[in-house]
């Protein structure tokens, strides 16, 4: 029996973190969506432990961040070995950023912390039910999902997010290849107890003759190891395997890590084979791939998981504008942004696995004598911190950027830093006059900042307070006209962006006011730029999009923003 459930703007397939994250991103921005997710129920072990730090920001702008912080262990330096001897140290304390370290969290957890936020947004992951068949036509996809109770329904959506891994049903539906190799390497994880001689806020990367082997902390005296195996086991149902034992787990730590690591017990344990692929392109049609249904790849970095859900916010608020009626060719603009991120990560993964297992030749040189002097050098250490915590992600030659020189800050396509500001206006009034950019912007919409100079701050106080604009004895005419110029630009942007923009006025903390550097805020001027008036639109993931002075960059702003983001004459059809 096929029925009619509740139609969702957009179907998302796949409730991993990925799938979740997509999911969490569209909800707060109001779209009608679903999940689903073939398995009846999470999954009680995961391969993937690392949240890095630009990922953590973005969970910390979605108000999710603090459940994450409670339940994981922090990892502030890592460390590589060649043979026993510590070739490579990497601190990540310096990173300019709330979370200087690697955050190690089940993905279970994960999933569960995504799972409950959703349901605040009354998204319920629907799981037992299986994509059977999908059909994309002009104006939406029509689709056949199985429930976990058997029946068949029929549903209709305007877009699909194929989020459902690296045996991806939507991929072999569109016949999509999936390029790249299967890797004649098998990886084994353990979550062990042991008693080791570092401290557990450290994680560890030992290469050899041997093989590769890594220990990372959870806490509380518990690590999850993880080692490549020689020999490459035979392709196999999942869950039909073999499973490491205790004892093969000591022969990895034995021959491979040269040091006291006693272990006493393992809770689990599991092999994967390592394939490294990718698709083509991230977007067919009203089709969008993401996490493993795009990309598999080597576990060296901790970046899988953490490209997926960036991956997911990257999209969602663009499938958001574009149902509010944005043009189509925004979504266009997933491909050009993530594919290159992709390909990079690959490569990147690919090589470091490369690299620790070396056990002659050029790559092993580069290990153990090459590599260690580049680390040593300044420059080249913080490139990989900031590589490492994906904090140097980009889009600066996204076409949604428009960029501007000022003195100093961030460039249009970059990274939006968190500063200390002082808030003069905004849509909640001045209150809290004190802030941080991270607590100020809302992932569901843009944030248009105006930055200002202290006789424009202090004539908006005077207003605030309700004095005219013309009767206020405190401001100089050009502080008063410097407010009327900035209104109008506000005010101008809000019309290109209705209902999609916020606009916060910002000043520096009054010297004696500002509190030393806090948890990677900096102040205004520091993380921003001494350029005033000035302007930062950040998108909803929390990239700058633009930037420029108000008074000569207001046509090339609007133009912009027509451009890309405002809403033509009749919104994107959704299928009812």
């Amino acid at each position: 029996m096929t029925e009619a459930f509740s139609q969702p703007s957009v179907l998302i397939v796949g409730a991993g973190p990925t799938g979740l994250a997509a999911a969490l991103s569209l909800a707060r921005a109001r779209i009608p969506v679903r999940v689903i997710d073939r398995a009846h129920e999470p999954g009680r072990y995961s391969r993937a432990i690392g949240i890095q730090a630009r990922t953590l920001e973005l969970f910390e702008q979605h108000r999710i961040v603090e459940p994450f912080l409670e339940r994981g262990h922090r990892a502030h330096v890592a460390n590589l070995y060649s043979n026993g001897q510590r070739r490579a140290r990497l601190d990540f304390d310096p990173l300019f950023t709330r979370y200087p370290y690697l955050l190690f969290i089940d993905q279970t957890e994960t999933e569960r912390i995504l799972t409950a936020q959703l349901a605040t947004f009354g998204v319920q992951v629907e799981r037992g039910v299986q994509l059977i068949e999908f059909v994309q036509g002009s104006a939406g996809v029509s689709a056949d999902v199985r429930r976990a109770d058997g029946r068949t329904e029929a549903l209709r959506c305007a877009y699909l997010i194929a989020a459902d891994g690296a045996h991806s049903t939507v991929r072999h539906r569109l016949n999509m290849k999936f390029d790249g190799e299967t890797l004649a390497q098998s990886f084994l994880l353990a979550d062990i107890s042991a008693i080791t001689p570092w401290s557990d806020d450290e994680f560890h990367i030992f290469a050899s003759g041997d093989g590769l082997a890594a220990i990372l902390p959870y806490g509380h005296g518990r690590y999850r190891l993880i080692a490549d195996h020689k020999a490459m086991l035979p392709a196999a149902p999942e869950g039909a395997m073999p499973v490491p034992t205790l004892e093969e787990c000591r022969a990895v730590v034995q021959h491979r890590v040269h040091h006291p690591v006693s272990i006493s017990d393992m809770s689990w344990a599991s092999y994967f084979h390592v394939n490294s692929r990718m698709v083509r392109h991230l977007r067919m049609e009203r089709v969008f791939f993401a996490g493993d249904a795009a990309h598999v790849h080597s576990p060296a970095g901790a970046q899988g998981m953490n490209t997926g859900i960036q991956e997911a916010f990257n999209l969602g608020w663009k499938l958001a504008r574009a149902l509010g009626g944005a043009p189509d060719r925004l979504l266009d603009t997933y491909h050009a942004e993530r594919y290159p991120i992709e390909r990079i990560v690959l490569q990147q993964t690919s090589f470091m696995t490369q690299l620790v297992e070396a056990d002659h030749g050029p790559l092993k040189l580069l290990r153990e004598r090459v590599m260690p002097a580049l680390v040593a050098l300044g420059p080249l250490r913080d490139a990989a911190r900031q590589a490492v915590s994906e904090l140097s992600i980009q889009y600066r030659r996204s076409p949604l950027t428009l960029e501007r020189v000022l003195d100093g800050g961030p460039r249009a396509g970059e990274r939006a830093p968190d500063a200390q500001v002082r808030v003069v206006d905004g849509p909640l009034g001045k209150a809290p006059e004190k802030g941080r950019i991270f607590d100020l912007h809302d992932p569901a919409s843009f944030s248009l900042f105006l930055l200002v100079d202290d006789d424009v701050a202090r004539e908006m106080d005077a207003l605030a307070e309700g004095a005219s604009l013309s009767a206020s004895p405190s401001a100089s005419p050009n502080a008063k006209n410097g407010v009327e110029a900035l209104r109008r630009f506000a005010e101008a942007v809000e019309r290109v962006l209705p209902r999609a923009v916020r606009v916060w006025w910002l000043a520096d903390l009054p010297e004696g006011e500002a509190p030393p550097v806090d948890g990677g805020a900096a102040s205004l001027g520091d993380a921003y730029g001494r350029t005033r008036p000035a302007f930062y639109l950040v998108r909803p993931d929390g990239y700058l999009c633009a930037r420029g002075r108000p008074h000569s960059d207001l046509n090339g702003l609007l133009r912009h923003c027509e451009t890309w983001f405002s809403p033509s004459a009749s919104p994107h059809p959704v299928a009812e």
